[in-house]
């Protein structure tokens, strides 16, 4: 996976597991290694979009696309003063509110599992796990008409 936050890294996340953050020459070394390793997943998933700053908070919304066919909309949001996101979980609900109404998630899993719930923006790791629990759920979504999955 690629952020393009952090351009000049790629995270290899397994599911469950642990996540490894590489320079961008990774993918390059995966391609030489592609008879001992192949990707789990067969479709490219990719959220491209814009990005906003409000105040503390960082909004990017971006359409998925998947094999170029649109298949949802991501809105990620960020206080940026704050590193527990229980703690101001709240406050972030109420803003995600005042623009998606009644359709804001609970706390994000990845959040509720770590003993501490720190997260660090450095690191994106913590950002990436809840794209790619994003991309899974769209992957398994099937559009009336089409004969993705």
């Amino acid at each position: 996976m690629h952020n393009s936050e952090v351009p000049l890294s790629c995270m290899a996340l397994f599911e469950g597991g642990p996540c490894l953050t590489a320079d961008t020459n990774f993918d390059v070394l995966m391609v030489k290694l592609k008879s001992h390793f192949q990707n789990a997943k067969g479709h490219k998933v990719e959220c491209r979009g814009s990005r906003y700053r409000y105040c503390d908070f960082l909004i990017k919304v971006g359409t998925v696309t998947m094999s170029s066919s649109a298949r949802g909309i991501s809105v990620e949001v960020e206080y940026c003063p704050c590193v527990v996101p229980g703690d101001c979980w709240n406050l972030m609900r109420e803003f995600i509110q005042s623009f998606l109404g009644n359709n804001v998630p609970e706390l994000p899993t990845v959040f509720a599992a770590k003993p501490e719930g720190l997260f660090a923006p450095a690191d994106c790791v913590d950002t990436m796990t809840q794209y790619l629990e994003l991309f899974n759920k769209l992957r398994k979504l099937q559009i009336p008409g089409s004969n993705v999955r």
